[in-house]
Order: C-alpha cells, then sequence, then structure tokens
C-alpha cells in the first residue's frame, strides 16, 4: 500500500487545546492497494508470515505491524482497522487507538484491563444506562467494587478514594443530564494518587480533547457523533502506545481475550465519514445553541452547556477547543413522563421534527424519554437523586430541514403540550 506521513503511534499528544480536524489530516494517509484515493478493505481473517521463524516471535509480542513485523490474525490486528486506529489516535491527541466493536465493549475492556480483583472504581454517578449496570452490576459480581460520586463535585471524588483504588471514571458532559466534569481537576486528583483517569467522550467528539487535558484513556461509542450515519456498532479506546499493546497481550489482554473486534468493512465505513466530523459537529452545536436559546426566551425548562445559565458552562468553554460549540445535545424537562410521551409523539407524528429513537449523533433529531430508556438501568430512587425526571427529554439536534421550520414545528408541539403559551 501506499502511505504518506507519519507513522502509528507517532502522533506526539500535548496537554493543551489542539485542533483534532487538523490532526487528522496531519496523520499518516494510507491509500488503497491500487493506489486508490480510499485505504482497502482488508477482510482477510488470517495472514501469511513469510518466514515461519517470525510466527513465535508475534505470538510473544516481540513483533507486530508496527513493530517490524506482520499482521496475523483480524482479532489482533487488521490493517483497514490499523487505518482508523490512526486517525482515531490523532483525533484525539494519543499515542495509540484500538477500535472495539461497541462502545460498552470499549469501556468495560478498558476497566477490567487497569483494574483486577479486589480493585476499587471511583466513578460519576451521572453515566448512560448501559454503564451504570456494568459499574453496579456486572463488576461487583466480579469482585471490583464501585463508589458513585456527583460529576461536578471535585471533594466528593477525593473523599472516595481508597487504598485499593483504581480508576476514576467520568463522561465528559453527563448522559443525559449534560453535567460537565472538570476534567483537568480530576486528571490532577488521580494523578496524586497514582490512579487513572477514563473519560468517555461520546457526546463531545472534537468538542473536548481529555487526553489533552489530562485523561489517561479516552473511550467513544463511536456508534454516535463519530460514525453519524445510525448505521454501525463500533467503540474505541484512545491510549498510550503501552496500554494499547496491553489490551492486545495474548495472555491477559482484554480486548485479544474478550474479542470484541471490529469488523473491517464497518471501519473502512468509519474512516469515509471522520474527514466531516469537524463539519458535523460545528452544525450540530450551532443548531442546538439556537434551539436551546429560542427555548429560553419562552420558558421552556431548557437544559443545554451552552446556555450562560448552565452550571458547567463556563467549565466547557474553558475545556472545549476553539470552534466546535458545545455540542448537539440538550434536554427538556417535561414534569412528567405523560407529557413527555405527548410531546414526543406530537414531534414525530405530528410535525415531524424528529425521530423517537434511541442513540444520538445522527443527522436527523432522535428524541427519548431517559428515564424509561437509555437510564431505565437505574432504579427510580436513584434517578430522583441524581436528578433525572420522569419527564427528562434527551434530545440529539440533528441538521437536516431548515433551522427555521424546525424551530416553528417544536414551537407548535410545545405549544399544544402546553409547555408555552400558544
Amino acid at each position: 500500500m501506499i502511505v504518506i506521513g507519519p507513522r502509528r503511534g507517532d502522533v506526539k499528544p500535548a496537554m493543551n487545546h489542539h485542533d483534532p480536524e487538523q490532526a487528522i489530516t496531519e496523520a499518516r494517509r494510507e491509500f488503497g492497494e491500487h493506489g486508490g484515493v480510499a485505504p482497502s478493505i482488508e477482510r482477510s481473517s488470517t495472514f501469511t508470515v513469510l518466514e515461519p521463524g517470525e510466527m513465535p516471535e508475534i505470538f510473544a509480542g516481540k513483533r507486530g505491524p508496527d513493530r517490524g513485523g506482520c499482521y496475523l490474525y483480524s482479532r489482533h490486528f487488521n490493517p483497514t482497522v490499523d487505518v482508523l486506529d490512526r486517525y482515531l489516535a490523532a483525533m484525539e491527541g494519543t499515542e495509540f487507538a484500538v477500535s472495539t466493536a461497541s462502545g460498552i465493549s470499549a469501556i468495560a475492556c478498558t476497566l477490567l484491563q487497569l483494574c483486577h480483583h479486589g480493585s476499587h472504581i471511583v466513578a460519576s454517578r451521572m453515566v448512560y444506562g448501559g454503564t451504570h449496570a456494568l459499574l453496579t452490576e456486572l463488576l461487583p459480581e466480579m469482585g471490583l467494587t464501585v463508589t458513585l460520586v456527583p460529576p461536578d463535585d471535585l471533594s466528593s471524588f477525593a473523599a472516595a478514594i481508597r487504598p485499593e483504588t483504581r480508576v476514576i471514571f467520568v463522561e465528559t458532559m453527563g448522559n443525559p443530564t449534560l453535567a460537565i466534569a472538570n476534567i483537568p481537576a480530576l486528571a490532577e486528583l488521580a494523578k496524586q494518587h497514582g490512579l487513572k483517569l477514563v473519560v468517555d467522550n461520546t457526546f463531545t467528539p472534537m468538542i473536548v480533547s481529555p487526553a489533552r487535558l489530562g485523561a489517561d484513556v479516552v473511550v467513544h461509542s463511536m456508534t454516535k457523533f463519530i460514525n453519524g450515519a445510525s448505521d454501525i456498532i463500533a467503540g474505541c479506546i484512545c491510549c498510550s502506545r503501552e496500554f494499547g499493546h496491553s489490551l492486545y497481550d495474548l495472555h491477559s489482554g482484554r480486548v485479544m481475550l474478550l474479542g470484541p473486534t471490529l469488523d473491517p468493512r464497518a471501519a473502512f465505513d468509519v474512516i469515509q465519514r471522520l474527514p466531516h466530523l469537524g463539519i458535523r459537529m460545528r452544525e450540530h452545536s450551532r443548531r442546538a445553541q439556537s434551539i436551546a436559546e429560542r427555548l429560553e426566551t419562552l420558558g421552556v425548562p431548557v437544559i443545554y452547556p451552552g446556555l450562560p445559565n448552565h452550571p458547567g458552562h463556563r467549565l466547557l468553554a474553558e475545556m472545549a477547543n476553539p470552534g466546535y460549540g458545545f455540542g448537539g445535545m440538550l434536554a427538556i424537562d417535561c414534569g412528567t413522563a405523560e407529557r413527555a410521551n405527548a410531546l414526543l409523539s406530537l414531534l414525530q407524528n405530528i410535525e415531524r421534527f424528529g425521530l423517537i429513537a434511541v442513540s444520538l449523533g445522527y443527522y436527523d433529531t432522535l428524541m427519548s424519554c431517559s428515564g424509561s430508556s437509555t437510564s431505565s438501568e437505574i432504579t427510580a430512587e436513584e434517578q430522583r437523586e441524581i436528578g433525572i425526571s420522569p419527564g427528562l427529554l434527551r434530545i440529539s439536534i440533528g441538521y437536516t430541514g431548515s433551522f427555521e421550520s424546525r424551530i416553528a414545528q417544536l414551537e407548535r408541539a410545545l405549544a399544544q403540550c402546553g409547555l408555552v403559551a400558544s
């Protein structure tokens, strides 16, 4: 294959804001097998070793595609997935990246690699419902303990640390209330105690670069904004080269042994969509900002980090890379599930404003009532404690249709539900 640019792992991270679009552009460019402008899709599950003496060295971890060796087996490394990994590492400003079959597999493999039986994790209590179930139900069955604390309370994180603590885990923007984690302060706290800070950056790709702010590992559900078309399930782990290789260790690597392998055809599709991720994120943010501002003037209980009255507004502005806005996620508190469902029905079935569906980051608007969907793994009592109202709508703002028509649709539906004066 023809290549232009640095080799895998040559990205030099720095602890500051950067331009992730430019970083992807400057990463090593790989063309197709016959010089095509798009990289080839390598579908082979296994690869030829030219000399028999090389195979034992590859199995021993002494040689690999980036260490004077070759590809061996696609559960280990695959050329097409390797291209995607390089671009993701460039985007996040890390040395290495590992693509996985889903976002939750990226989180699970990361935590299980960093922790062992008896380890303790301090995590934000405002996380995706699947992550919450992993932390509070599955991991304890495996001998790990977890303490959940408010995502925006640094003192609670500090107070929860024990001698057996190994990891601090947060989402940059908490799902679904959009609480903002103070990544630089948490990174300093982790460093003081010899811990690893793991940050789920699914809601804010391009907008925030956690590794530049001190995070040790950054995970994504690439199913969402990074892919952007709601047609692929994928995840990734952006990290140091050392940690990346540990995930692929033949004897203890959680990605190697648990096998959440990303199909190379899916990797190819994500590769083709990464170059316009920055354009998409700016438009998601622009639309969400304008809609949130309009809702605020109408007196609708809207939650959006781009509004000055949001508790995390100033912090996110300080952490964010310039030019990408405050994200495409907003929330409306309808008070009750009945009113929320009525609004959802109007928005989808009458106004055609968006689609009632879980997930996010699609080019069309996706909407769901969080308490009964993506946060349903969290008990009703705990939902109340952490501020998830029964009528909280999580809305991923798309960029289809004219802005004026979308605002008119939203206003009509809100008026019919009694959330604004008609």
